[in-house]
């Protein structure tokens, strides 16, 4: 399966901020976005005129990257949510929202969406007190996500359980920090999303 290989940071850098790709390092002074603040690249502290294609589609890379998709799995994304009944941009949102290594990310489950992903994958995460390894699993209201028994005493879970603990987790879940388990209460609504990402242009882009 294709995946980007190259440094994290030089992602964030090229969509003019941060994107939350390496844990803790992107909330200390050392996150290369605080220290260059511009395009990676030889020519990258030039800035020319941007298109409104281009404003587009710098958007949608933004988003896609931050939630670790590929572009055809965002595409389908988009198809999904514009099949649905509800406002397109925000079910995009949602869908994203509501993967299982993303809602394994903001549990604390793991410092990263891509280690939240490692830890999905190597088959840590319970979901209603079944094991699920797929990464791309899509939660609703009601589920219970928690880690495995034999995975409680990680460190890097469980350290990553206490920082996440420290910014708060969503309004959307219920968190019992000692169990390691977590309820999802609602589906977010746009409120709960961050709100600098504007998924409009998106939906402009892919009905063209």
């Amino acid at each position: 399966m294709a995946k980007y290989t190259g440094p994290s940071c030089r992602l964030c850098r090229r969509e003019g901020g941060k994107l939350f790709l390496k844990g803790e390092k992107c909330f200390s002074d050392k996150c290369p976005v605080s220290v260059r603040a511009y395009a990676p690249g030889q020519h990258g502290q030039r800035r020319g005129r941007v298109s409104e294609y281009g404003g587009q589609l710098r958007e949608k890379q933004k988003i896609r990257r931050i939630y670790g998709v590929l572009e055809g799995q965002f595409r389908r994304y988009f198809q999904r949510a514009s099949q649905t009944r509800g406002v397109t941009g925000e079910l995009l949102l949602r869908f994203l929202e509501l993967r299982l290594d993303n809602v394994a990310y903001r549990l604390g489950f793991g410092a990263s969406r891509a280690e939240a992903r490692q830890v999905v994958r190597h088959g840590h995460i319970l979901v209603n007190g079944r094991r699920v390894d797929i990464p791309s699993y899509q939660l609703r209201a009601g589920d219970v996500v928690s880690v495995a028994e034999s995975a409680r005493t990680h460190i890097r879970i469980v350290s990553a359980v206490e920082a996440a603990a420290g910014r708060g987790f969503p309004e959307w879940v219920s968190m019992d920090t000692t169990e390691l388990k977590a309820t999802i209460k609602a589906v977010p609504v746009r409120e709960d999303i961050a709100p600098d990402l504007n998924e409009q242009v998106v939906v402009e882009l892919y009905s063209k």
